[in-house]
């Protein structure tokens, strides 16, 4: 079952590791017998199937989550071992499509209207009218 991020990147099963726990989530009694909680890792840095730009843009932009060079994601929301893994495949497919994806455009700075100035003066000029209202007569 291959891991398929975006149409131009499939992950292969064989890069893929699984681990396997007991959950501490939903299920009652039969959460302490079956392992539910479902641990999926891969190692980008040593992943064939990705070309050198992107294995050191997912490095860069993973640095936060990454073990030596290894993700790993974790899923036990669900009582079932097939669900968790689904979600597991799902958020590890999210997570390097994200590190892939292309820099945001910078933005370009721009000068408030007229209008718009002069809307927040007179939003300033209220408020501040509703303030002295609201202060204690003077005693004279």
């Amino acid at each position: 079952m291959d891991l398929e991020v975006v149409p131009a990147l499939t992950i292969p099963e064989r890069e893929l590791g699984w681990r396997f726990s007991r959950s501490s989530g939903p299920g009652g009694q039969h959460v302490n017998t079956s392992d539910s909680r479902v641990e999926l890792f891969w190692n980008v840095a040593e992943s064939t199937t990705l070309s050198d730009d992107q294995r050191m843009r997912l490095l860069a932009r993973l640095a936060k989550r990454l073990v030596d060079g290894v993700i790993t994601v974790t899923a036990s929301e669900r009582r079932s071992q097939l669900r968790n893994r689904e979600l597991a495949l799902a958020k590890l497919a999210d997570l390097v499509a994200a590190g892939l994806a292309p820099d945001a455009a910078p933005r370009r700075p721009t000068k408030p209207t007229r209008g718009s100035g002069r809307r927040h003066l007179a939003a300033k000029q209220q408020r501040s009218a509703t303030k002295r209202q609201r202060q204690r007569p003077s005693a004279e």
